[in-house]
């Protein structure tokens, strides 16, 4: 039996593409073996050579028929896949072209909406701008109004503590108030009896009063108009007083032991129903001189004139208004009283030395 034959065959199929390597030549191999074929014998060797060499020549012409139908088979498989497959790409062109066109008129569309979305972010990205500033300007008036909330609840805190200790202060207040009122109250029923008792005092003051002032007139009358051989004569000035013009004198020329300051010396004539000495006019001043007597060791008589806020006073409250009476001008640092010399001009001294003095009072119309 045969052996079978093994055939070779090595098909080339070209691509529109162009070839990325030069394919050098097309090769066909090819080989048939045959079964059981036995080695020529040594024999008739001419013969047999020329027998083998036909049966190889019609082998091989039957297998290149065979291989030749082989091909050509496969070249109509290759044009049917050819034309196929450029059917499909034609199908393909199409498709794609139908699809191009779609995506062209969504392209178009997609431009349209991108050029709206680009207007859109610009608006967008305007009121953004716009949001953040306004955000930001918010931020600082939150900030503002932040710390102006909290400087207010801290003033707040501070008036409230304020205003508790406030009341506690008017709480203490109160009970010291109220306190304080018992205490007016129980004052107050005590002064009513005082005032009860001091009307009953005043009552008897008035009576009392009432007698002094008969005795007081009866004195005035006696000192005014004393008796004369069982006569009154009336005078100005009272019994031991000196007359100039309108004013009647009392010179108080006492001892040193007696003498006393402005103030005493003011109220001394106080109780002689008098002030110290006003002087009135140049005549009353030569006349106040004059009885300014030095004797006793008598440095000067204090009269009624005194420093007050800078200015001299009169004891009655008006001013002094011939300034020549005196050089001296008031000294403010000092409490300063004028005394009546008669061989000096009136001089400023302390109103707490003591001096002798000079009573003066209106002369009465006789």
């Amino acid at each position: 039996m045969e052996e079978d034959e093994v055939q070779y065959a090595s098909v080339v199929i070209k691509s529109k593409r162009p070839p990325r390597a030069k394919i050098e030549e097309d090769v066909v191999y090819s080989e048939v073996k045959i079964r059981n074929q036995t080695a020529p014998q040594t024999p008739n060797t001419n013969v047999s050579a020329g027998l083998v060499s036909d049966k190889k020549a019609e082998r091989r012409y039957r297998q290149y028929k065979k291989n030749l139908c082989c091909f050509g088979s496969l070249c109509l498989i290759l044009v049917l896949a050819i034309i196929g497959i450029c059917l499909y790409f034609v199908f393909l062109q199409k498709r794609a072209e139908q699809e191009l066109k779609l995506l062209k008129d969504e392209q178009t569309i997609l431009l349209g909406e991108n050029d709206n979305l680009k207007q859109e972010k610009n608006n967008l990205t305007n009121l953004n701008n716009k949001l953040s500033s306004d955000l930001k300007n918010l931020t600082n008036l939150n900030d503002k109004l932040s710390s102006e909330f909290n400087n207010t609840v801290q003033n707040l805190t501070n008036l409230n503590n304020k205003l508790n200790n406030k009341v506690q202060n008017l709480t203490k207040q109160n009970a010291n108030l109220t306190q304080e009122l018992y205490q007016v109250k129980k004052e107050n029923q005590e002064l009513e009896t005082e005032s009860k008792n001091l009307t009953e005092q005043i009552k008897t003051m008035e009576k009392t009063w009432n007698e002094k002032n008969v005795s007081r007139a009866q004195w005035s009358i006696d000192n005014y108009c004393p008796r004369e051989n069982n006569e009154r004569k009336c005078k100005s000035c009272p019994e031991g007083w000196l007359n100039k013009s309108s004013s009647c004198f009392a010179i108080n020329n006492a001892e040193s032991k007696d003498w006393k300051t402005w103030e005493e010396a003011q109220k001394d004539c106080r109780g002689k129903g008098s002030d110290l000495a006003v002087v009135g006019d140049e005549a009353e001043k030569k006349f106040v001189k004059q009885k300014s007597w030095t004797g006793k060791g008598i440095t000067g008589y204090w009269i009624g004139l005194r420093a007050v806020d800078g200015k001299w006073k009169w004891i009655n409250g008006s001013d002094l208004t011939n300034q020549s009476w005196i050089k001296k001008l008031p000294n403010e640092a000092t409490d300063q009283c004028v005394t009546s010399h008669q061989s000096d001009e009136w001089s400023s001294k302390s109103c707490n030395e003591k001096n002798a003095w000079i009573c003066g009072k209106k002369a009465i119309s006789v």
